[in-house]
């Protein structure tokens, strides 16, 4: 039994009692199904043969003959709703798990992995495996047992030429085998081509605007064009491999099993010694016995997808790369907001650094920005000090304490992000600046709100605080999303402030009254501030120029332009453009 299919069998742990209902159901019904041609035959040798139609017993034999019918299918129908449950039971924990697992996986899986090839494993590969226990797992053994059970009677009826019939069983065993063995290379490809196909399209609908304002809409209809031929493909190969492996070879199986059979029976008839009834009953159950074994073969497909689909999901729930937590004892708060990096060394691919021994210090209510040019390292040094990537080389402190030592809750509680990109959620305004935090009041909400001056607009909206929002804000504009970040970030009331060029996509007159909101949020906090516009942070108690993943120079103001360096330069050409916009 392979790993994949030893961890979907430890899924059924906790449902065993009801498992073990359901296949008690199944054994009864089993029974009562094969119970009923052994007295038909009986029936036949007894009443029919000898022409004895005494009504009485006429209405016995068919009277258990119906009852045997109708219990086995009561009970049929119980054991199929059980193990139906059962599998919704097991796909829905199975779910679960996979996305409780994609939540605590860091941002280094996420940069390499497409989001629509995670949405298909989450939904479609788990919904897969669904139909390994409704249609697989439930039928395999609804089968299984029929088979041994047929066989028994078999044996009953005549145990020499019951075992000359099991020659079909090797035969079965390795049609299954060899199917199972090359339709799992095809499987596992069109499961792969599905998810590359929900890849593009996520990729697609996400950015249908710069498709069409760059006309692209051909280049990606012939790339998803390929996909799909190739899933398709895929597909075809294993239906192939279907068609010719399962239903065909069966019958072929059955033709010669059945010659055998009669041979048989022809033989003992030169000595008189077959009953019809006793044919009767070997040969009708005989022919139930290819049934299931059919069963079983049209299942194989499902199974093989289920498995390839199961492998796919575990591979997600194994990953390794999980977003940094906690390290050590002790669980150290967050109270002055004193914030130090010692020589912090960062690549995100392990080769290429982005960041080259980082060192300053942001004391207790300072406001500490960091400018250069794209790619100079500011954003990496946000996302290291939020704890979104491992540090492997340096250190970076807290009010003393190593950034590991934190717990996410405190970590979270106390730094308040803001991304120049603000991430809305489907619900309403409130819903957004709270994020489900019920220990954070509608009063509160308010208050943050008028904080940052977000109540001049939210008031104005025909639900207020109530105004839905659809999917990633689409019907605001960008400052009143950015404001709602802003508001969502003083909700909690952070001890430091992180600002990731959090005024770069509001335009001038949302700037001037985010910039005094700015102002009354940095007060009593410790802000670390990346800057796009050198006038918003001209106040700030410490700018670090940053060019190539180093820290070239340091200072106020003032200072940095006394210096006639980059900063100097950078300054002049943001003065001469605004001239420029002016004029």
């Amino acid at each position: 039994m392979s790993t994949t299919a030893r961890r979907l069998i430890r899924y059924l742990s906790p449902y065993r009692s009801y498992f073990w209902i359901a296949f008690g159901f199944l054994l009864v019904a089993t029974a009562a199904d094969v119970f009923a041609v052994p007295l038909a035959a009986n029936y036949i040798d007894e009443m029919v043969s000898p022409r004895n139609f005494d009504p009485k017993w006429i209405a016995i034999y068919g009277g258990v003959f119906l009852g045997l019918h109708i219990l086995s299918s009561i009970l049929h129908y119980y054991q199929l709703v059980r193990f139906h449950t059962l599998a919704q039971w097991i796909v829905r924990q199975i779910r679960t798990d996979v996305f409780a697992r994609v939540q605590h996986l860091g941002l280094s899986f996420y940069d390499k992995k497409p989001t629509g090839s995670l949405v298909s494993r989450i939904t479609n590969d788990t919904e897969a495996v669904k139909d390994l226990y409704v249609e697989v797992l439930a039928s395999f053994m609804q089968n299984a047992i029929y088979v041994i059970g047929v066989f028994a009677a078999l044996f009953a009826l005549n145990w020499r030429l019951a075992l000359v019939t099991t020659f079909i069983l090797p035969i079965f065993w390795w049609l299954m085998r060899t199917y199972q063995k090359y339709s799992s290379v095809s499987f596992r490809k069109s499961r792969e081509k599905l998810s590359a196909m929900n890849a593009k399209l996520s990729e697609s609908l996400g950015g249908m605007n710069i498709i069409q304002a760059f006309t692209q809409e051909k280049r990606l209809q012939k790339e998803f064009g390929e996909l799909n031929n190739e899933h398709f493909q895929a597909n075809m190969r294993n239906l192939r491999l279907f068609g010719l492996l399962l239903r065909p070879a069966t019958r072929v199986v059955y033709a010669l099993a059945l010659v055998v059979v009669l041979y048989y029976f022809g033989i003992l008839s030169f000595d008189g010694a077959v009953t019809i009834g006793e044919m009767f009953a070997f040969i009708n159950l005989f022919e139930r016995v290819f049934e299931p074994f059919n069963q079983v073969m049209m299942r194989l497909a499902p199974m093989q997808q289920s498995i390839v689909s199961a492998e796919r999901v575990f591979e997600l729930m194994d990953e390794t790369e999980s977003a940094p937590a906690k390290q050590g004892e002790g669980n150290p708060e967050i109270t002055a907001g004193e914030i130090e990096f010692r020589n912090v060394t960062f690549s995100y691919d392990g080769e290429t650094d982005v960041l080259k021994d980082i060192s300053f210090k942001a004391k207790p209510g300072q406001t500490v920005a960091l400018v250069g040019h794209t790619g100079s390292g500011k954003s990496s040094t946000i996302q290291l000090l939020m704890r979104f990537y491992p540090l492997v080389q340096g250190s970076i402190l807290i009010d003393g304490h190593p950034l590991e030592s934190f717990t996410d809750e405190e970590l979270r509680s106390k730094l308040g992000l803001v991304l120049q990109d603000s991430f809305m959620f489907y619900g309403d305004v409130k819903s957004n600046i709270r994020l489900h935090n019920q220990e954070i009041t509608d009063e509160q909400v308010r208050v943050a709100a008028e904080f940052v001056q977000a109540n001049t607009f939210i008031e104005k909206l025909p639900q207020g605080y109530n105004e839905p929002i659809g999917e990633r804000g689409a019907t605001f504009s960008s400052g009143q999303r950015q404001l709602l970040s802003f508001a969502r970030t003083m909700a909690i009331d952070p001890k430091i402030l992180v600002l990731d060029e959090a005024t770069a996509s509001v335009d001038t007159e949302t700037e001037e009254a985010i910039q005094v909101a700015l102002n009354k949020m940095r007060k009593g906090r410790t802000t670390i501030a990346i800057a796009h516009r050198l006038s918003t942070i001209q106040d700030a108690d410490l700018i670090l120029v940053l060019h190539r993943g180093e820290i070239v120079e340091r200072g106020t103001h003032q200072e940095l332009l006394a210096e006639e360096g980059l900063y100097h330069k950078m300054y002049l050409l943001q003065q001469g453009a605004s001239s420029l916009v002016v004029n």
